[in-house]
């Protein structure tokens, strides 16, 4: 039983929207997760107790660096055909999975509120108490999630989008045809007759 070529066509559109959509608020998702709150606690050392807060580049700064890459990769899909579309969406899916794992192991990460401490009170034998974590992370993890999906999305739907250079491609051949040459009087007459400029 053959598919319907139109209901293809529509979930492949449908595919490319949920893609960049996907793609885009995912990266945007762990970029600002990186620069906010993921734990804090108390400092305890030297006799002062001072809070102590750690945001999401300071416990790891894997997570917004693979979601630049799965945004470079995210815009790289549409400029590329064939096997290179197949190895950036792949690049795309390995990055939002990176980010993903990397922001779920930093949820309940203490070492970067230890180094924060240290630097803090400026002594290395400090202790870090009332240690808790925001949901900071988990959203980074979200973010990850959307860009594992668009890269799966452009795995599986990827060889039927349109490709920028393809559509140069097909314009430059069109507008190739349609001028002719410009030295033969035929092609002059029927420049004149389109109201183009032959000369």
């Amino acid at each position: 039983m053959s598919r319907d070529p139109a209901n293809s066509a529509r979930a492949s559109r449908r595919a490319l929207g949920v893609a960049l959509l996907s793609g885009a608020a995912g990266a945007a998702v762990v970029l600002i997760s990186a620069g906010q709150t993921w734990g804090e606690g108390n400092a305890q050392g030297g006799g002062a107790e001072l809070p102590v807060t750690a945001s999401g580049s300071a416990v790891s700064g894997l997570p917004s660096a693979l979601a630049l890459v799965g945004l470079a990769a995210l815009v790289a899909v549409f400029a590329v055909r064939g096997t290179g579309r197949v190895v950036v969406a792949s690049v795309l899916a390995l990055s939002g999975a990176g980010a993903l794992g990397s922001a779920l192991l930093g949820a309940g990460d203490t070492e970067a509120l230890d180094r924060a401490a240290a630097e803090m009170l400026g002594i290395t034998d400090v202790a870090v108490t009332s240690i808790s974590h925001t949901g900071w992370p988990w959203f980074s993890a979200l973010g990850g999630l959307l860009l594992l999906c668009a890269g799966l999305l452009a795995l599986s739907y990827g060889r039927q989008w349109p490709s920028m250079s393809s559509r140069y491609e097909r314009n430059g051949r069109r507008a190739g045809r349609r001028g002719g040459d410009p030295e033969r009087p035929e092609d002059i007459w029927r420049a004149l007759d389109r109201g183009e400029d032959p000369t």
